[in-house]
């Protein structure tokens, strides 16, 4: 079921940009047992007064996305209430994709939440926050000589979980992106940037999980990524000292609730979730 309330008041983003991504998936299937005490569902935990999955969507459509699919399973009931909710206040398409079996690997819901899309697509995780200007610059890039473009920060960033993140090594810098990917895990050896969590991606990312599955893989956007690393069709853009939280737990929450308004305009000051709503264009 697509959520779509043209008669609804619309959001009003002043820099929607203009690019060739028009769809955006969406991952919050996941239980999130790390934030648990902050909140049942992850992608319903708060960040001064907005769910997460609320700011995932407008930062989206921030980017230009017109269409975008999140893919539900914990508490789907709840997390697609709230989707509901947003598709009202929202000038975009929202398209809820329940999957059955949550617990299975991220790559999963990749594919899920994939399927029957035409063209490019922004894949982002709910629970990943990024600073102005850090999506639009990864929705401008071209898939010409790659299939997946992940964008990836620093190994020193401070707010990285260096226990929970996921790295990358590199093979040889290319004009257009910070490097082919070599290798890509939250276990490898050596590794030179880290994962922030943000794709921009084909079908054939889909299709390289489905790959890995078949040859006995578990089912992970990595697992994926890396499948297409070994073809070299994965490539990285470093998001040259943008800010960026994933907010897994309630030390990354506290830094995402104290830090945010200086990176996201759309927490400017005195602004409630729903006053923003209520902008003139």
């Amino acid at each position: 079921m697509t959520l779509n309330h043209a008669s609804a008041p619309q959001l009003h983003i002043e820099d929607r940009k203009d690019t060739l991504v028009q769809n955006a998936v969406i991952l919050a299937a996941g239980f999130g047992s790390r934030l648990a005490s902050r909140s049942d569902s992850k992608p319903l935990a708060t960040i001064k007064g907005m769910t997460l999955i609320e700011i995932s969507v407008r930062q989206a459509i921030a980017a230009g996305v017109q269409n975008i699919v999140v893919v539900t399973g914990h508490k789907a009931d709840e997390v697609e209430a709230e989707l509901v909710r947003l598709s009202s206040a929202m000038d975009c398409a929202i398209t809820p994709r329940r999957i059955d079996d949550w617990t299975k690997p991220n790559g999963w819901s990749v594919i899920a939440g994939a399927s029957g899309l035409a063209g490019p697509f922004l894949l982002m995780m709910a629970d990943h926050i990024f600073g102005d200007g850090v999506l639009d610059r990864l929705a401008m890039q071209s898939l010409t000589d790659e299939d997946a473009i992940l964008a990836t920060d620093r190994i020193d960033n401070p707010l990285v979980d260096p226990d929970d993140a996921t790295w990358v090594a590199l093979k040889k810098p290319t004009p257009t992106c910070g490097g082919r990917i070599n290798k890509i895990g939250k276990d490898i050896a050596a590794y030179d940037v880290v994962d922030c969590g943000a794709f921009l991606a084909n079908a054939n990312l889909p299709r390289a999980i489905e790959s890995a599955i078949d040859l006995g893989k578990p089912g992970s956007l990595s697992d994926g990524i890396q499948a297409l690393a070994d073809l070299g069709r994965a490539a990285t853009i470093d998001i040259d000292g943008g800010w960026w939280v994933d907010v897994d737990d309630p030390r990354a929450h506290d830094l995402a609730d104290a830090h945010i308004a200086d990176h996201l305009a759309i927490f400017a000051p005195g602004l409630t979730p729903a006053a923003k709503d209520d902008r003139a264009a």
